[in-house]
């Protein structure tokens, strides 16, 4: 079952923030240490995503190109109006912002590289070790997440399962008509791009900068266009 991986990824991120919520007495002043925690360790990760990249100027264009067009089209003002809906929805749980939790968790759990090589491993090999290993990355990072912004943190696992369920589906035609070397290259400077997303987001947590991030989530198809570039422009030399 090529979407087994994904439904676990989902799955763990649910648990993880049911086992969240039960946590969710904690003091609020070991709250607020604990989501300096989670933005210092969030930050770390966004950096060394970001020192991957074998070519940074092409993370550097991607980042700005991406950031005009998601400004243009307000991708993060949308992302963060599918959180107040839940929040009308639902109701006031008391606890943190339903659309933070939502939008934050989301950023975190589809940018990066492994929800990209998991999905392809599961649709191509059938091979879900990858996505295993991310869904409890994910569902211990939801845990930890709702401790401090909320039950919106579970809504985050309906983007997850779709984006990496559609890559997943898709795979197989991917492998086929996209080079290894140049997937290769993608993901590497996907992982760069996304690391300097991550990064924000970081920040974001340590409540330093409010950084549009989903305005930046453009980028990676903007990367993905300039790397097909070069790898063209490479055969034809």
């Amino acid at each position: 079952m090529f979407l087994l991986g994904t439904i676990v990824n989902g799955l763990l991120i649910v648990i993880g923030t049911l086992l969240g919520k039960l946590l969710n007495r904690i003091p609020e002043g070991m709250k607020t240490t604990v989501m300096y925690g989670i933005g210092l360790s969030v930050i770390v990760l966004g950096l060394q995503m970001g020192f991957k990249s074998e070519n940074f100027l092409i993370v550097i264009i991607s980042l700005v190109v991406g950031a005009v067009i998601g400004e243009y089209f307000d991708l993060d003002g949308k992302l963060n109006s599918v959180g107040y809906w839940l929040e009308t929805k639902i109701g006031n749980t008391g606890q943190g912002s339903i659309s933070q939790g939502f939008v934050t968790a989301t950023l975190i759990f589809v940018i990066g590289a492994m929800a990209i090589i998991g999905a392809l491993d599961s649709g191509i090999r059938g091979d879900h070790d990858v996505l295993y290993t991310k869904s409890i990355i994910d569902g211990f990072t939801a845990l930890i997440l709702t401790t401090t912004l909320g039950i919106g943190v579970i809504f985050s696992a309906i983007p997850v399962v779709l984006y990496q369920g559609l890559i997943a589906t898709f795979a197989t035609q991917i492998d086929r008509f996209i080079p290894a070397e140049l997937m290769d290259s993608f993901i590497l400077e996907l992982t760069a791009s996304g690391g300097v997303m991550i990064f924000a987001i970081g920040l974001n947590l340590l409540g330093l900068t409010k950084i549009k991030v989903a305005n930046l989530l453009p980028g990676i198809l903007v990367t993905a266009m300039i790397v097909s570039g070069i790898y063209g422009y490479q055969l034809l030399m």
